[in-house]
């Protein structure tokens, strides 16, 4: 049987394999002379001038006749990489957007040539099977004593964190229990929970002060205590007492904040929400995949006992986007998701043993994005992908030793997961974010910012676990090339 011509030859199949092969090679020849051309973290230049270079390669778009496929991919490909922020770089260094494994990018190469769709088993036989096991070994790492936990597969930690308050919001409720679910976070708490509460109709939650970072559980025992009822009224809840209706009030801790990575006192913060009698759900986004490591996952004692859990692997997992996770300690904290549509999921077909996949997500159609991560976790196992973890965290380490001996420099504090808080000594918040800026211009470090208490930082969050000591050394020169005298 011939095969298609490469524009339209399908990527499943038998024939399949055959008409990727010279079109892998076209990719990856583009990769390589991208990467190389760019010769960097980042291009340099600037929006206006990665802009350009967009428009001189690649437009039109859309032509009446197209153009060869080869050359079409390969000078699309070629100008991403060109205009590429490369994670992989160790001067890249300023978001949660971490370096993909080579293993997890194949496997998800896989998933696109396979097609999936993960709303119904008839469309992903395998792979709904497969996302089961995985996503219940992932939730038996976040709950090791719980029967049998779970977790859905989400786009990342924004839906996660969507989906936990949407099970809250939905829980049964005991007696006395009513209104409106009532949101208790930090001001460290991601900018997603603000968000959700509004997508879900819920009121504005009530946001702690963080002075240090994390929630003070004093103030949250103060917060709780009024929201109950036991220390009079709290903002728009209004006059409240002993004998007055409670409304049900759901907690949120972070472990591993996007500003400075700090973890909330999560043992503390579990004891009051049971004494109050509240939800517990911690964003472990950036956290979480302290589990994998032998030496650091006790600085996530405490996370078991929340009632949902965001984990996050497109940051220090190394997948691919997207990568996200919620876990939960029993399949009927689910049960609000359970949704049914004929074409999907009959009552029937349901009956006879055919597996329901509608109500594990709200989107419908989706990826297998379980693959790469199952890949993953075979290949490296909880002690490969520990000790990818613990190099990360040890890096951050070694940046600060360097701030810490460096005269001209100021550290924030000392690093909790892999980011790095610093500013060039005396540098006021005009002049860091000139320097930043003037280095993502010039194309040599992608650095960050962050507000805190005492002012602008320049943020480094280091997710490439090969990162050695001679690049965060001179990364730190080219901060001081930038920094005025």
């Amino acid at each position: 049987m011939s095969v298609a011509p490469a524009g339209t030859a399908l990527a499943g199949g038998t024939d399949g394999p055959r008409a990727l092969r010279p079109l892998l090679d076209t990719v990856l020849d583009a990769l390589t002379t991208g990467a190389q051309d760019r010769s960097g973290p980042l291009p340099p230049g600037g929006p206006d001038v990665v802009a350009r270079a967009v428009r001189d390669t690649c437009l039109p778009l859309l032509s009446d006749e197209g153009t060869d496929p080869h050359t079409a991919l390969r000078t699309l490909v070629h100008t991403l990489a060109v205009g590429a922020a490369d994670p992989a770089d160790p001067h890249c260094a300023a978001h949660l957007h971490c370096p993909p494994l080579a293993l997890a990018t194949a496997a998800d190469l896989a998933a696109s040539a396979l097609n999936p769709s993960m709303d119904s088993w008839d469309q992903a036989p395998a792979a709904s099977e497969l996302e089961a096991h995985t996503a219940r070994a992932l939730a038996a790492l976040v709950y090791p004593t719980a029967t049998a936990p779970d977790a859905l597969v989400t786009t990342g930690g924004t839906e996660s964190n969507q989906l936990a308050l949407l099970l809250a919001r939905e829980a049964p409720r005991p007696p006395g229990i009513t209104g409106p679910l009532r949101i208790v976070c930090g001001a460290n708490a991601h900018h997603s929970v603000h968000r959700a509460a509004w997508l879900l109709g819920l009121p504005e939650p009530l946001t702690l002060p963080t002075p240090h970072g994390t929630l003070d559980p004093a103030t949250v025992h103060t917060c709780l205590a009024e929201l109950t009822g036991r220390s009079g009224p709290v903002g728009p809840v209004g006059p409240v007492g002993p004998d007055s209706p409670v409304d049900p009030i759901l907690l949120i801790a972070t472990a591993g904040t996007t500003d400075a990575g700090a973890l909330d006192p999560l043992p503390a913060l579990a004891d009051l929400a049971d004494q109050h009698g509240a939800r517990l759900h911690v964003d472990a986004s950036y956290g979480g995949p302290l589990l994998f490591s032998t030496t650091h996952h006790t600085a996530l004692t405490g996370l078991s006992r929340a009632h949902t859990v965001t984990l996050d692997l497109h940051k220090l997992g190394w997948q691919p986007v997207a990568a996200g996770l919620l876990a939960v300690p029993t399949p009927a904290t689910l049960t609000p998701l359970a949704h049914q549509a004929d074409y999907l999921n009959a009552d029937d077909d349901t009956e006879a043993g055919v597996p329901d996949l509608l109500g594990r997500s709200l989107r419908t159609t989706r990826r297998p994005d379980i693959l790469k991560i199952a890949v993953t976790l075979k290949a490296l196992g909880r002690q490969g992908l520990g000790d990818l973890v613990d190099r990360t965290l040890a890096a951050a380490q070694t940046l600060a030793d360097l701030i810490d001996a460096h005269p001209g420099y100021e550290l924030h504090s000392r690093p909790t997961l892999t980011t790095v808080l610093f500013r060039p000594t005396d540098a006021d918040d005009a002049t860091l974010a000139t320097i930043r800026r003037s280095l993502l211009t010039e194309g040599h470090a992608v650095l960050g910012r962050a507000t805190t208490p005492t002012g602008l930082w320049l943020k480094a969050t280091l997710l490439n676990p090969h990162t050695q000591p001679g690049d965060l050394t001179h990364l730190l020169k080219l901060v001081e090339g930038h920094t005025p005298r």
